[in-house]
């Protein structure tokens, strides 16, 4: 019975010390301390200037935000795109040239000749061979033959950009060696 009494003594005592101060606690206290101590230093905001608007005193010339100053201004630039538009567009009313049904990348150029003093590129396409001369159209973007050498074929084709105005670009057909 001793024993019993001893060793619910010594239970209680172990019960008793658990329930005591702990360093958790400690730490718990100075968080709480320190953070009521910590205050923010935030400078103060300038308070903002004052807008003055200015009158428009230019009386004389055009103001510039009225529908006056747009209409010119839309004016020249039709103008402008329209001569731009006239010196690059595409010769849309002659005929048709048989190796403009062909995109360029179906055309091979095989080899050159000179047939009258004149350089004549020799293209072949669906297992068919053409004779290119100087001044011919190739392709589906009316490419126009401007040079012709042992090795190439250059083109001018006229192509629309994003905003549907005609540009020029240049395009080669480069010579093909037969591949074993």
């Amino acid at each position: 019975m001793m024993r019993i009494h001893l060793l619910f003594l010594l239970l209680l005592s172990l019960v008793l010390a658990g329930c005591g101060a702990s360093k958790e606690d400690d730490i718990r206290g100075w968080m709480v301390q320190e953070r009521n101590q910590a205050k923010p230093r935030v400078a103060p905001l300038n308070a903002p200037k004052q807008f003055i608007p200015e009158p428009y005193a230019n009386t004389s010339a055009i103001e510039p935000f009225s529908n006056q100053k747009l209409t010119q201004a839309l004016k020249r630039d039709s103008s402008q795109v329209a001569s731009n538009g006239a010196l690059v567009a595409p010769e849309l009313a002659r005929r048709k040239e048989a190796l403009e049904a062909f995109p360029l990348d179906t055309m091979v150029l095989v080899g050159s000749i000179i047939k009258a003093n004149q350089p004549v590129a020799l293209v072949k396409v669906d297992n068919l061979l053409y004779q290119v001369k100087l001044g011919n159209y190739l392709g589906l973007n009316f490419g126009r033959v401007t040079k012709i050498n042992e090795t190439e074929v250059t083109l001018r084709e006229i192509v629309q950009d994003a905003v549907g105005e005609w540009i020029e670009r240049i395009a080669t057909l480069q010579l093909q060696e037969k591949s074993k």
